[in-house]
């Protein structure tokens, strides 16, 4: 009886095992979303316009520092609400609703997109000011964007649902927040490093590039916000399935 109990669990186990990692891929898949943040990868193309050579390296690594602590932040304490509520927030990953919502919202940040046409952010601007010089001031810009972007990203809540709602110990859903914050910084990480590139070999291909997109920076906006947009619907038809 115990060996019949035992491989019962073991089955049971194993069964689990493919929604386990559907939960963490899920989780994965909209951190990397969450990281087009068009008002961080601003900010970096701004300062790497406007400051001198030896600013902008200091300046772009307190910036995405402080961002990556205020991702952490709010991913901290909205996990803390969803286990606490574990039950309902699996039973909303199950309703339709769920994926009808995602599909919505999803248009309706294309339709947003296609509204602005790519219009450079107005925040952007507003946020220069403290950025001009090293200082406490400047992380403390990257951590308010952080939290801010966090908490009006839908790909940001939606990862969370699923490492909430997945088959982990806490230690695991906690402490995963620590790569949560790093691949939802993955884009902006790679936009700063490539506007370093570019600043140092302004002939290379990168700094081509790097033209082209300040030059068409409102196309690229815009794609970016398609882009997201698609995900969305296409995470929420797959949802409906």
């Amino acid at each position: 009886m115990v060996q019949g109990a035992g491989g019962s669990v073991s089955r049971v186990s194993s069964a689990n095992a493919p929604c386990t990692l559907a939960r963490m891929l899920e989780a994965v898949l909209n951190a990397f979303a969450d990281s087009v943040n068009a008002l961080l990868i601003g900010i970096l193309v701004a300062i790497g316009i406007m400051l001198p050579r030896g600013s902008y390296r200091k300046i772009a690594a307190l910036v995405i520092v402080g961002d990556w602590f205020g991702v952490l932040t709010a991913a901290a304490v909205v996990m803390f609400v969803f286990v606490g509520i574990q039950d309902k927030v699996a039973a909303a990953l199950e309703s339709p609703l769920l994926g009808w919502g995602l599909v919505v919202i999803g248009l309706a940040l294309g339709l947003l997109a296609w509204r602005s046409q790519g219009e450079p952010n107005d925040m952007v601007q507003k946020l220069l000011g403290p950025l001009r010089t090293p200082s406490a001031k400047t992380v403390v810009v990257g951590y308010a964007m952080g939290v801010i972007q966090s908490l009006t990203s839908v790909p940001f809540f939606y990862g969370l649902m699923h490492l909430a709602a997945g088959d982990f110990s806490n230690t695991v859903k906690y402490g995963g927040l620590f790569f949560y914050a790093t691949f939802a910084l993955s884009l902006p990480t790679v936009c700063g490093l490539f506007i370093a590139l570019v600043r140092a070999k302004p002939q290379s291909w990168a700094g081509r590039a790097f033209a082209w997109a300040r030059e068409n920076s409102t196309t690229v906006t815009l794609w970016s916000g398609y882009g997201v947009a698609a995900f969305l619907v296409v995470m929420g038809i797959f949802a409906l399935l």
